[in-house]
């Protein structure tokens, strides 16, 4: 995805248990970019072996065009030393549970916390994802249950689904404008040592040529 004229990267994680559906979610947004084809139905994903990562640009609602870099992380537990090391250099986290799977909703106020012992409370912006909403004869957590999780987290929830595209764009552009609401009333800083924000280089305009018969005064 070219992301020429972007003023900012903002580097996101997706956190969860494995099986939760984050690679879906995210080749689904990625692949939904303006101007990609439709993807073609694949087969579920592999298990994801550490990290990988994936960018789009995208163009705020009411803010500039940003890059995001986009961290899909494996959710077995033999990885986790792997992927907590990624915590301190993220801004945003969508932390993604199956609405079929129990265990995997109960399991995220333990991805909250690590996330949290690593960098604290003022660093990262969280989104609470409900995934595979369209599996509804199945589901065993109701969004009543999500949405007062992550009400006691201090975040919004959102309930998606890769396999129809239900909310996919939503969840990713959500968690942007919020990363960009809080940058400019300065509850997020820039930092040097810091890559969960980053300030982009944006091509300088050529300098005009004075005007014959014209005063430059």
């Amino acid at each position: 995805m070219d992301a020429g004229g972007c003023r900012y990267q903002f580097r996101i994680a997706l956190l969860g248990d494995a099986a939760v559906g984050k690679t879906s979610l995210l080749r689904r947004y990625v692949a939904g970019a303006p101007g990609t084809p439709e993807p073609e139905p694949e087969p579920e994903p592999e298990p994801t072996v550490g990290v990988e990562f994936y960018s789009r640009a995208l163009q705020l609602r009411a803010g500039p065009r940003v890059k995001l870099q986009l961290w899909d992380t494996a959710g077995h537990e033999r990885f986790r030393c792997i992927t907590r090391s990624f915590y301190r250099n993220v801004v945003g986290v969508l932390l993604v549970f199956d609405v079929t799977n129990r265990k995997s909703f109960e399991h995220i106020r333990d991805w909250h916390q690590e996330v949290v012992a690593t960098q604290g409370l003022d660093k990262a912006i969280f989104l609470l994802v409900g995934h595979k909403s369209d599996l509804q004869s199945r589901r065993c957590v109701s969004a009543q249950e999500a949405e007062e999780l992550a009400a006691s987290l201090g975040m919004t929830f959102l309930e998606t689904s890769a396999a129809n595209n239900y909310n996919v764009d939503l969840a990713f552009d959500t968690l942007a404008d919020a990363i960009q609401q809080a940058l400019q009333q300065g509850h997020i800083k820039l930092e040097e040592d810091w890559g969960g924000v980053r300030l982009m280089q944006l091509p300088r305009r050529p300098c005009r040529e004075p005007q014959p018969g014209h005063c430059q005064c």
